[in-house]
């Protein structure tokens, strides 16, 4: 299975960046083919007006690497891996750039659209956060705009991984282990879920298998 981690941060030997590369380890380490991709060194503008902007041929006219990535790396991936830094409690412009732009290939006015909405769907995405802010809640925006995008294009939203650090390579002093759960997170990427609580879901009388019965003292 190919695994691709496209990184968004500006800053190359950033912070979610080794989050990213460590993530594919794990899945290299587990048999996935795996690359990473650099947004910066692919998407140079952002999303413009598509009725005005396609070419004569139906294709984007920005002069950059985005179809070549989109068509010919996450289209045929199986599993994609976003990382970004927290910028203002939101993924970075980068990321917001690169998932603005699908609309371009997706709709109907580019030529091979509907292939490129067959191959889109029905994948897995991972996530792995930088920040320099600890505060548990500062997670929640990225997770809720993943999770749809996700149910969106049908993926299986594997999870999403935090490091703290803002200095470079910082985060591999965080206690948590952020390096090591994102290393665990690459190896399980086609077991795990986010959450694989449904209504069928078996539900024992207790949460843990070896929790003792009984009242508390």
């Amino acid at each position: 299975m190919k695994v691709l981690a496209l990184s968004s941060s500006p800053r190359k030997d950033g912070n979610s960046r080794m989050l990213a590369e460590s993530v594919l380890a794990g899945a290299a380490q587990a048999g996935h083919d795996v690359e990473i991709v650099d947004l910066s060194d692919v998407v140079s503008a952002p999303l413009r007006d598509c009725r005005v902007c396609r070419n004569a041929a139906g294709r984007c006219s920005i002069d950059d690497d985005y179809e070549d990535l989109l068509v010919g790396k996450v289209l045929p991936a199986d599993a994609l891996v976003l990382a970004t830094p927290l910028y203002w409690y939101g993924i970075s412009g980068q990321l917001k750039v690169f998932i603005d732009r699908i609309f371009c290939y997706e709709a109907a006015g580019y030529p091979e659209h509907e292939h490129v909405k067959r191959r889109l769907v029905n994948k897995r995405l991972a996530a792995v956060v930088s920040s320099e802010e600890t505060y548990p809640g500062s997670l929640v925006g990225i997770t809720a705009h993943l999770q749809e995008l996700a149910r969106y294009l049908h993926h299986d939203f594997v999870g999403v991984v935090q490091g703290f650090g803002n200095s470079r390579g910082e985060v591999a002093r965080d206690p948590g282990d952020p390096l090591g759960k994102a290393f665990d997170l690459g190896v399980r990427m086609f077991e795990a879920r986010a959450t694989d609580y449904r209504i069928d879901t078996p539900r024992p009388s207790t949460v843990w298998a070896d929790a003792a019965v009984g009242t508390p003292d």
